[in-house]
């Protein structure tokens, strides 16, 4: 079986709505999205080894990303009665990151140089240790497609997936990067 046949597999396994090959001669890391980043909105940065500041700078992280050949996009997609159902969102988000998780640690196991790029801040610990004591899971962190400075719905185009599928519909993307 081709990897890229292998890792489809385990996302969709995982319970992904939808899988893509993901060219990674289409990431591009921008300075804008990190700005957006540093706006705070969420409250995570400097907050959160996993966000701006603590994950990196992003000529650092430009030169981690560069050394994957291929990729994947993953995509939750689930029902919401419209934008300001929280609670669906909520439901639509536990659900991404559980099947996040899942399929990082199987493909963890088959492809340990894989780099997995999430929807949101790290959200492991209860409380993020930053920036006064080490990462407690440094080797199970992971950082947001935006706190690495992707501009998500652009990548999602680039690779024929969609972003926005309406307004009763909630998305979450990530993606896994391979060697």
């Amino acid at each position: 079986m081709e990897a890229f046949e292998q890792v489809e597999k385990i996302a969709k396994d995982a319970g992904f709505t939808y899988v893509s090959r993901l060219d990674t001669s289409t990431l591009v890391l921008l300075d804008e999205v990190r700005d957006m980043c540093a706006a705070n909105t969420c409250g995570k940065y400097g907050a959160n080894w996993a966000c701006p500041p603590g994950c990196g700078e992003l000529e650092e992280l430009r030169k981690q990303v560069a050394r994957y050949q291929w990729g994947i996009l993953v995509q939750t997609v689930g029902d919401v009665e419209d934008s300001m159902d929280f609670e669906g969102i909520v439901e639509v988000e536990k659900h991404h990151k559980k099947s996040f998780y899942e399929a990082a640690e199987k493909l963890k196991e088959k492809f340990p140089d894989m780099l997995a790029l999430g929807a949101g801040c790290c959200t492991l610990c209860k409380e993020c240790t930053y920036p006064s004591q080490p990462c407690r899971f440094p080797q199970k962190r992971v950082s947001s497609m935006e706190s690495y400075g992707i501009l998500v719905n652009d990548l999602c185009r680039k690779n024929g997936m969609s972003y926005y599928y309406g307004s009763e519909k909630m998305a979450y993307t990530s993606c896994y990067l391979f060697v």
